[in-house]
């Protein structure tokens, strides 16, 4: 099973993804951190990745070879994270066959209804729930 793990700016929230994945998960989970810049990718590899990679080009080759896809809403909005999410990053994400979790911030014009507004911290772990209960089904 491959997760990829997608954050940018500071990597924060993918740092987070990724320690909570290492702490509920099989060692043998392979995580691969995809930063939309250098210093995202370096975060969540310090915070226990496999992999990583950075840019445009690195996202949309491994979106397409991840079994499951962790990261903000805005991974599939272009021009998301002060720009550094590029449409093209945007549509591949979209567009793979991966499964996708999705933490919903509202922080790229994006409001999802029906979503009440919880701690950050609250969504990470919902996230890594889910998709421990598609891996090891509980």
């Amino acid at each position: 099973m491959k997760i990829a793990v997608i954050d940018g700016q500071g990597g924060g929230i993918g740092r987070a993804v990724v320690e909570k994945i290492r702490k509920v998960l099989p060692p043998e989970t392979q995580v691969i951190a995809l930063g939309t810049n250098a210093m995202a990718t370096m975060v969540m590899l310090k915070a226990g990745a496999n992999e990583g990679a950075s840019g445009e080009n690195a996202v949309i080759h491994n979106s397409t070879r991840a079994d499951i896809i962790i990261g903000a809403v805005g991974i599939i909005v272009a021009n998301s994270m002060m720009g550094e999410l590029t449409p093209g990053m945007a549509r591949a994400i979209a567009e793979s066959p991966a499964r996708k979790y999705l933490i919903p911030l509202n922080r790229c014009n994006v409001e999802i209804v029906g979503v009440k507004s919880e701690p950050l911290p609250y969504y990470i772990d919902e996230a890594v729930s889910m998709v421990k209960k598609h891996i090891l089904g509980f």
